[in-house]
């Protein structure tokens, strides 16, 4: 099947970031019409059937579409190539069925060194920059992520991470990080730490080669108490809850925020999920 390709010119404004389009062979690198270079900018996601907390729940069900669907979806809505960075596993087969059906790309490594296996989909789909973000979050907001990119940009660090995980102001299941492919090179081939290999950034943001610049993409008020990831079956609730009776599959973070400020019956379904350290 067609792949899609996206490409950012650097210090592009938002409203300019290109649409999803339908072109054979892989993104890369090449000089527009006016011989100005442009950067492969490529979302990598991280999807399995065997998560620990709440296995199969990439397929769950809301709004007659699979968390995974509705994940693929509103990330397609940048105009970046999404690759599902999937596993071997004989299980992972029913993902490979339904990124590929949502018009994402696939790449199948490790189960355990996730590390490895998203530096081994970039190279494989001659990223130059990352958007790292992981398939438990099926509202991630897509102008968001475009504003993660254009900071990224136009920093211009190859040593640069932005992201809004390490200042944390938005709701968790908003999560996004921006490094460039060479960082994610370089992690891959010197940690050793295993959670530094299972959880892919911590290399990184952590500063470990002594070179990294980190950036964050906050919001002008705090709404980290709100948790919109999916990780357990209370979580799938309110997820299911926003999505059948609130529509928020139409709905960028803003709104999704003042639906869960509007409704507090809504939060206190899963006020009480503690999340999971790094290395649990």
């Amino acid at each position: 099947m067609p792949e899609r390709r996206g490409v950012l010119r650097r210090r592009a404004l938002a409203a300019d970031l290109p649409r999803p389009h339908g072109l054979s062979g892989r993104p890369g690198r090449r000089n527009s019409d006016e011989g100005v270079a442009v950067t492969r900018v490529g979302i990598i996601t991280q999807a399995r059937m065997t998560s620990t907390r709440l296995p199969g729940k990439v397929l769950f069900r809301a709004g007659g579409k699979t968390m995974l669907a509705h994940h693929l979806d509103r990330l397609a809505a940048t105009g970046f190539p999404v690759i599902t960075a999937t596993t071997q596993n004989g299980a992972d087969d029913a993902v490979v069925d339904e990124a590929v059906a949502h018009g994402a790309l696939v790449y199948r490594g490790s189960e355990n060194d996730v590390l490895s296996r998203f530096a081994e989909a970039a190279a494989d789909a001659e990223l130059d920059v990352i958007v790292r973000v992981t398939s438990d979050c099926p509202l991630i907001d897509a102008s968001l992520i475009s504003r993660g990119v254009e900071r990224y940009l136009a920093l211009e660090d190859t040593e640069a991470h932005v992201s809004n995980v390490l200042e944390r102001t938005y709701p968790r299941g908003f999560d996004f990080e921006v490094f460039s492919a060479a960082a994610l090179a370089d992690a891959n081939a010197h940690a050793t730490d295993p959670a530094d290999r299972e959880h892919v950034t911590p290399y990184l943001y952590r500063n470990r080669s002594g070179r990294m610049t980190m950036h964050a993409i906050r919001r002008s008020e705090e709404a980290s108490a709100f948790r919109v990831t999916l990780d357990t079956p209370d979580d799938f609730a309110l997820l299911s809850a926003l999505i059948d009776e609130h529509d928020a599959a139409k709905l960028d973070a803003e709104a999704i925020i003042r639906t869960l400020t509007t409704y507090p019956e809504l939060t206190a379904i899963n006020v009480h999920i503690e999340q999971k350290k790094l290395g649990e």
